[in-house]
């Protein structure tokens, strides 16, 4: 397949036929565009705490959106734009909501699954890594998206277009992507900036605004949902990126619709068409052009030399009112004329004749149209975006390893060259329970970062670019060799510091200890974040879930003594203990110690004729056997295993 030539407007302008054609299985296919997107009598109700009445939170609404259309969705704060567009898109309303109307695209019902790979939503709040560049943000936008298409009709303008992109889009051909798209919106000069972190500054909250936007861009969709994609931005800045959108729509015959809170007169006037919500009810749809004449036939002139936006938000707010009429009956009474106009009604009866006239499809998306994407080269995409970010993010694994470094020093000094004897013996074991308790619980510094991953993996998922498995696979591996590396620093100052059994072969099991006590650790937290996607309960619970696998790990209380129901419900699926149980085979089973003067010896040995402690002795009072480690290591892979697994189901079955 050969590429289409850079900058041909020949292509750019060439028309596509958007009529629906039959393949032979009978299935319905779209040829290259989304002709038209409509909704009808879409009602979104959820029941008052208070009253335990149900309410609405939009009403009836009923709309259509041609291609190349772009669509303001505007109205007072509050009024259910933000609802309404989560509706459209195909996303959770509000908690406890019931939904009721139907969407078509091209007249007929598409499937949630197929509806999501042809759409892109840009949410009110930036969900980006702080970590990556400007450009990096966009390039791996392009990339988790590469197969998302294989017809890619919506390529970006001015970058190579093709009217069948059947082969993959070279490395180039993404890079003049990226680069179009950072001088449309403005922000080719940062491109080689860090968004942004809460410890490193980044970009201004409106240039991370058009980040966003961009990235959804690049993807290729069909129809793009924005929900006030010029938050934080002055109106120049809001122009540029509308008019750009626009300029998008038309070019590559997308759907458009942003919600957005009072434009300027310039930017309202760049709609095609407007829909008016107030209190969740249809005030006005149609053509931005028409809004005044309507407006003027029902008795609310927009006054001369007035921006037609805020005019219309203050007439429409339910909440205050300019005049001596109550705002309440005004809205009611420009609710009901719009209910009883002619434009109104003609929407309905067109709607409707034109889904009747089509055959009920529930896919009309086929393979021919759009590729799975490939499994292999999505993880590949996230392990390298995740590996930049875990280097150069210093909350993600550069404050830990300062932190467990500064733990390897105090360990290592507060247990400063122990000895083999006897009044050492509870000093060693002190400082097993501590490096191994503490390396695991100080894992809670792990939650900040990966609820930034959490946050971007939704954003993406729910674009339909990958699932829960590329995720969890590759936040897997990318944290191995992290780890490992935090492992063997914490254990090369600590370890011979203290004066443990000075072995390779237990100096490189007491690392193997460590390095799974940390992946063990670092999955609690994945699991934890995964259900409870929110920072101080995720903290909390990670906390206590340490803390109440310190109180029953074996060395608080041995597991000789320990209470039945604590051991039987929780010391068996404590990983700290199978750690802190390796860890003391792995010092005492192969070490003597002397009962210093007067050979009064603490624990009764075969060695006790020659006034020693035979290590084993130790391991006896806790109820340890040697010769497990094997078993115990299998067992804390088993456990690392459950809480991944666990953690996967939790982001699968979770959509938010």
């Amino acid at each position: 397949m050969e590429a289409c030539s850079m900058h041909d407007p020949s292509i750019l302008n060439s028309a596509r036929s958007p009529d629906l054609e039959r393949n032979d299985s009978g299935d319905f296919l779209m040829n290259q565009t989304v002709q038209n997107f409509s909704w009808k009598d879409l009602t979104v109700t959820v029941k008052d705490r208070e009253t335990k009445n149900t309410r609405d939170l939009i009403n009836s609404i009923s709309g259509d959106a041609q291609h190349g259309e772009l669509i303001a969705l505007m109205g007072p704060s509050g009024c259910g734009k933000t609802t309404l567009l989560n509706v459209l898109a195909r996303r959770a309303a509000s908690s406890g909501a019931k939904v009721t109307g139907e969407t078509y695209v091209n007249n007929s019902q598409v499937d949630s699954k197929n509806f999501q790979r042809m759409t892109s939503y840009v949410e009110q709040e930036d969900a980006l890594i702080g970590s990556l560049t400007v450009q990096e943000t966009l390039k791996f936008a392009s990339d988790l998206s590469l197969t998302r298409y294989v017809n890619c009709s919506a390529e970006i303008p001015l970058i190579t277009t093709c009217t069948d992109c059947k082969s993959s889009v070279s490395k180039h051909q993404r890079m003049e992507r990226v680069r179009t798209l950072l001088e449309a919106f403005g922000i080719q000069k940062q491109a080689n900036t860090i968004v942004g972190t809460p410890i490193r500054k980044g970009i201004s909250g409106g240039q991370k605004r058009r980040v966003s936007v961009a990235s959804q861009l690049i993807t290729c969709p069909k129809i793009l949902f924005l929900d006030e994609p010029t938050s934080g931005l002055d109106s120049t800045a809001s122009y540029e990126v509308i008019s750009y959108v626009k300029a998008l729509a038309r070019a590559n015959n997308l759907i458009i619709i942003a919600s957005i809170h009072q434009p300027s007169t310039t930017t309202f006037n760049l709609f095609d068409k407007l829909l008016l919500l107030s209190s969740g009810r249809t005030c006005y749809f149609g053509k931005t052009e028409n809004v005044e004449t309507y407006f003027d036939s029902i008795g609310h002139p927009v006054p001369l030399q007035t921006n037609p936006a805020e005019f219309l938000l203050d007439l429409v707010s339910s909440d205050f009112s300019r005049t001596k009429e109550p705002a309440g009956e005004r809205v009611q009474a420009i609710q009901h004329a719009w209910k009883e106009s002619t434009q109104s009604i003609a929407i309905e009866r067109q709607i409707a004749e034109r889904v009747n006239s089509v055959e009920k499809v529930t896919k009309d998306w086929t393979e021919d149209d759009m590729t799975r994407p490939n499994g292999l080269s999505i993880t590949m995409a996230l392990l390298h975006r995740s590996f930049i970010k875990s280097y150069r993010d210093v909350v993600a694994y550069g404050i830990r390893i300062v932190m467990y470094l500064g733990l390897a020093i105090m360990m290592g000094t507060v247990w400063l060259r122990l000895h083999p004897s006897q009044e050492y013996i509870q000093p060693f074991t002190n400082a097993i329970f501590f490096g191994s308790a503490f390396m695991s619980f100080m894992a809670v510094a792990y939650v900040p970062a990966f609820l930034e991953d959490r946050a971007t993996f939704a954003k993406e998922r729910a674009n339909g670019l990958y699932g829960a498995t590329p995720f969890m696979v590759s936040n897997f591996i990318i944290g191995l060799p992290f780890l490992f590396l935090i492992s063997m620093l914490f254990s090369i100052i600590s370890y011979w510091l203290s004066n443990f059994q000075p072995t390779a072969e237990a100096f490189f099991t007491w690392v193997m200890w460590i390095f799974l006590d940390l992946v063990a650790a670092e999955s609690l937290v994945v699991l934890v974040t995964a259900i409870f996607p929110n920072f101080v309960i995720a903290l909390a619970l990670v906390a206590f879930a340490n803390g109440l696998w310190m109180s029953v790990g074996g060395f608080l209380v041995t597991p000789t003594i320990l209470n039945p129901f604590w051991k039987y419900v929780f010391h068996y699926i404590d990983y700290q203990a199978y750690v802190f149980q390796g860890m003391m085979v792995n010092e005492f089973a192969e070490r003597n110690y002397s009962c210093g003067p007067g050979c009064q010896c603490m624990y009764t040995t075969d060695l006790a004729d020659q006034c020693m402690i035979r290590g084993t002795g130790v391991l006896e009072s806790y109820g340890y056997a040697t010769g497990r480690t094997g078993k115990w290591a299998g067992i804390l892979v088993g456990i690392i295993a459950v809480y991944r697994l666990f953690g996967w189901i939790a982001l699968y079955l979770r959509k938010n």
